[in-house]
């Protein structure tokens, strides 16, 4: 294996990691939003804010060890930090 391969195989890597992590707080956010109707949990929006911000700390330093390009970490942050938005919206809305 060359090491142009290696690196490859490592880039490759380390943007699927970032996927399954994302996916994670994907369902988080997904399981909230089903139950906005119920009830309204401050300590897991602690833990929405918590994994968000872990999580960016993870796809900065992909991108700064050059495993990942910066578009490709921003648009995996950008959708998350959309549906985090549409979930903030949604509690502010419910609350009113």
């Amino acid at each position: 294996m060359t090491s142009s391969e290696l690196q490859e195989q490592l880039n490759l890597k380390a943007l699927n990691l970032l996927k399954e992590d994302a996916d994670k707080i994907e369902k988080l956010i997904e399981v909230q939003m089903e139950n906005l109707a119920t009830r309204y949990c401050p300590l897991y929006e602690e833990v929405l804010d918590t994994q968000m911000y872990g999580f960016s700390r993870q796809v900065d330093y992909a991108i700064r060890v050059g495993l990942i390009q910066e578009t490709v970490g921003r648009q995996i942050l950008s959708r998350l930090e959309r549906n985090l938005a549409s979930l903030y919206e949604a509690m502010n809305n419910r609350q009113q």
